[in-house]
């Protein structure tokens, strides 16, 4: 349920930012979600669509870009993608690892007119 939530803070910075700039309405919106944000872009598109009725950003897209897990194995040194299953090292099986990308959940750019 937290998605609302999200997605109303999506929509507030849309509104905000296409008023600074005398916009009539935003066209798309980018997001960037990692893998690992527990962000369900599907639910996001549905509250966007409903909670952006009658607003200056009804009838925009919505972008939603996926950021993969990339970790670095600080037993073996490995740095690349990781299983979000597993939670560990593909290569040396150590949970002794740090996530480099996965948690990201951000508005990359909107587009206006």
């Amino acid at each position: 349920m937290h998605e609302l939530a999200i997605t109303e803070s999506i929509l507030r910075i849309a509104k905000s930012e296409a008023e600074k700039h005398n916009a009539s309405r935003v066209l798309s919106i980018k997001l960037k979600v990692g893998e690992l944000s527990g962000v369900v872009p599907t639910l996001i598109q549905e509250y966007f669509n409903i909670a952006s009725n009658e607003t200056l950003v009804e009838g925009a897209k919505l972008i939603i870009d996926r950021i993969p897990i990339t970790i670095k194995c600080l037993n073996c040194g490995y740095e690349g993608g990781m299983d979000k299953m597993k939670r560990k090292c593909p290569e040396c099986n150590s949970y002794d690892i740090k996530i480099l990308t996965g948690r990201e959940f951000y508005v990359e750019s909107l587009e206006v007119e």
